[in-house]
Formats: structure tokens, sequence, C-alpha cells
């Protein structure tokens, strides 16, 4: 449960008070040390490029991807809901939020561009955390995959008859339509190394 482990932790900082801290120990920082963009290397521009090319009719779903994106989001609900959060919050936080914003917003105009233009607390914190979750998937999760770990079956087991499969079929009742635009250009500053 690497993603669990990392969701923990983030969920710990936020509750003591130190995501906060940091938050605002960064904007007293920002004339000196400002936030840049994160789209400059080729990781991005590849994924921009693939957004130019790709069919919006058929666009193929890699099953191992897929498969971290859930595991990392039922994680996430299984921490909210032992820190006793009700149902309608750990949906709208975990569920809703992902498939009716995120997810399109990432879609349309990739990662960096999303992560570039939300909150200052949510640009800080996924330039805080990315590196975190890259290292305990990469090197934890990833690596039990390639060396033949066989997949937990209680881990399916738990994910079939978790009780939040209800809360999202309840909550989903009532949330209207939602399309999502993002046509316009990046609110962060570019920031020139020279």
């Amino acid at each position: 449960m690497p993603a669990k482990e990392i969701l923990q932790e983030i969920y710990d900082e936020v509750a003591s008070g130190n995501e906060i801290r940091t938050i605002i120990m960064h904007g007293y920082r920002l004339d000196k040390y400002p936030v840049g963009k994160i789209d400059g290397t080729d990781t991005w521009q590849v994924g921009e490029r693939v957004r130019a090319a790709r069919n919006d009719d058929d666009i193929p779903l890699n099953p191992f991807t897929a498969g971290v994106y859930v595991a990392t989001m039922m994680a996430q609900i299984d921490v909210l809901r032992e820190a006793g959060h009700p149902y309608s919050e750990i949906v709208n936080e975990s569920v809703i939020e992902a498939v009716d914003s995120l997810c399109p917003y990432m879609h349309y105009r990739g990662v960096a561009f999303m992560v570039d233009n939300c909150s200052f607390t949510a640009k800080t914190g996924s330039r805080k955390w990315a590196p975190r979750f890259d290292y305990i998937l990469d090197q934890l999760a990833y690596t039990a995959v390639d060396n033949g770990k066989p997949v937990d079956q209680d881990r399916i087991k738990d994910f079939l008859e978790n009780p939040v499969h209800e809360a999202v079929t309840e909550c989903c009742k009532l949330r209207p339509t939602v399309d999502i635009s993002v046509d316009s250009a990046s609110s962060t500053k570019e920031i020139v190394i020279e």
C-alpha cells in the first residue's frame, strides 16, 4: 500500500497544521523564490505532442496505469474514512473532483497546466509531494510488479467490498451534469533563468 503511506503522511501534515505552515513560509519567500512553471522538461513536452495528435474518440486505456490511479484513489478514500470523515466529503474530495474537474482539465491541457493554474496551496503542495509519490511508486510498487510479485487478492476483495461504492452511487445521483471550460492562458508567472 505505498500510495496509502504517502496519503496518510499528507493527511497527518495537514491535520497537524504543518502543511499550512509550509505554505505560509513559502509565501514569505515568494518574492525571492517565485513559483515557476513545471512544463519545460521533455516529459511535459511529450504530453503536449500526444494531446495534439490524439483522437479523442479512440484513446487507449492502459490497465496498469488505470489500476495505479484507482488504487491511489481508494487509498485516499480509506485514509479519509479511517479518520472519520463523512462519506459525502470523501466522495467529493476523492472521486467527484477528480472525475468532474481534474481529469477533464488534465485531458485538455495536461498535468502541468492544471498544477500551474491551481491555488497557491495546491501548486506548492503538488511540487512538494510529487517527488515522494514518484519515489514510492517507482521504487516500491512498480518494482514489486516488475519482479513478478502476485496480485494480493485480499486487496481486490477489499476494493470490491468497500462501502464507498454505495456512497459514490448516492452522491452521483445528486450532482448535476458538468462541463468544464479551460480555454484561458496560464495564470502562472513565467520564470526565465538565464
